[in-house]
């Protein structure tokens, strides 16, 4: 039997890259198409939930996500399970509904212990559902490393040396290389027959070299601009693949930007939606002290200054990472870019599912897509969120008390 019906009304919800007023229909966990409720099954709703005028739209998607709420994925090696809880919990306040945890550069062992803990899995009132794990790294360039301990970088001997490094891939939906290094180019394909997404980043890749790696299968770019080598007139290296002649025509490139107003300069963020809006993915990058007040806090073996939407080694000027939420980067690239209400939101929703070919279920408000919604006031901030149509973030009450 089909379960309870909710009518969601007074509401603009996204619909086909447009601002809509129209209703949106649930049904076990499912968006429901109108027309087949009304003409084949002639039923009515069994619960009606007013919108308030507000904006519906679908859940954020974080393809990158270090940690948050002091858990950190790489380096919070015990407890696991319950840091993941933690965060998973923790997002729904910014509407994020579905991420990537992130596990940066580190020794095999770091990575056997943790990839087998971190599994798929569907949100739930509970929390933020897991899309799979980004893998940033150990094969990158030295040179453009970044944070990541130079350590634990190592080169390619081909495909083993992947499966040697992180002991299994089965819960792995991204992996982060450096095109130039040895053997990448079998390593990308050998990822992608296994359907996992290649990201191009912390790289000094020229433009050539990018594209035979797209022409291998690579699809991603890790946060654009960042750790890679800048644009030159001559050679403009990764950032070149956003307006390359030589990408297949049945590829698409996606590139991840971290628009939090201080990791790239908001004329960088519209030299790249100019150059290919439909690929730009809004990630937060963010570090374990997202979501912590402001203050001094001990997060591994350093001292983090939080202040200010950034995070600093204390007593530096030196950033220890990104703090950013997802739904700060939607408002700043909105603000930055003056792009539209619908390609700020698409660009942390619909792109990201499509990058991970999840689109059908995850990013939209198709019919028959998962449920996972977010209501927004016009400035955009989270009012509340619904993770397969159950009410799981609602502070301010938008919703019916039967409904959280």
């Amino acid at each position: 039997m089909p379960g309870k019906l909710i009518q969601y009304f007074n509401c603009r919800i996204l619909w086909k890259h447009k601002l809509i007023r129209e209703d949106l229909w649930v049904r076990d966990g499912k968006i429901q198409n109108p027309r087949k409720l009304f003409f084949d099954e002639c039923v009515m709703p069994d619960q009606r939930i007013d919108c308030g005028n507000h904006i519906l739209a679908p859940g954020y998607i974080d393809l990158q996500l270090n940690g948050a709420f002091e858990f950190d994925f790489s380096s919070n090696l015990t407890g696991i399970e319950e840091g993941l809880k933690k965060v998973s919990y923790g997002l729904l306040q910014y509407g994020v509904t579905s991420y990537c945890p992130t596990i940066v550069t580190s020794p095999a062992s770091v990575y056997k212990q943790i990839l087998p803990k971190i599994k798929r899995k569907n949100g739930s009132l509970a929390g933020a559902g897991i899309l799979g794990l980004h893998l940033e790294g150990p094969f990158i360039s030295i040179e453009k490393r970044g944070a990541h301990p130079p350590d634990h970088i190592i080169g390619l001997n081909g495909f083993n040396t992947v499966l040697e490094t992180y002991g299994s891939l089965d819960n792995v939906a991204i992996v982060t290389i450096a095109p130039e290094v040895d053997h990448a180019g079998e390593v990308i394909k050998k990822l992608r027959e296994r359907e996992i997404v290649v990201s191009l980043g912390h790289s000094t890749a020229n433009l050539q070299q990018s594209e035979k790696a797209v022409c291998e299968g690579a699809t991603l770019i890790t946060h654009l601009f960042n750790a890679m080598l800048p644009f030159h007139h001559r050679d403009p290296g990764i950032v070149g693949l956003l307006t390359s002649s030589e990408i297949p025509d049945n590829q698409q490139i996606f590139y991840g930007m971290i628009a939090d107003g201080i990791h790239t300069n908001p004329a960088a963020l519209r030299i790249a939606h100019r150059a290919h809006p439909k690929g730009l993915i809004l990630v937060t990058d963010a570090i374990s002290a997202m979501g912590l007040s402001p203050g001094v806090r001990k997060l591994g073996q350093q001292l983090i200054r939080i202040h200010d939407h950034a995070a600093y080694l204390d007593g530096t000027n030196t950033l220890a990472g990104s703090i950013a939420t997802m739904p700060h980067c939607v408002r700043h690239f909105h603000e930055a870019t003056g792009c539209s209400i619908e390609e700020a939101l698409e660009a942390a929703t619909l792109h990201p599912a499509q990058c991970l070919g999840i689109e059908k279920q995850k990013g939209t408000l198709d019919y028959d897509s998962d449920a996972d919604f977010i209501l927004l006031d016009d400035e955009l901030y989270v009012l509340a969120t619904f993770i397969a149509g159950d009410c799981a973030y609602d502070p301010y009450s938008i919703a019916p008390t039967n409904c959280c």
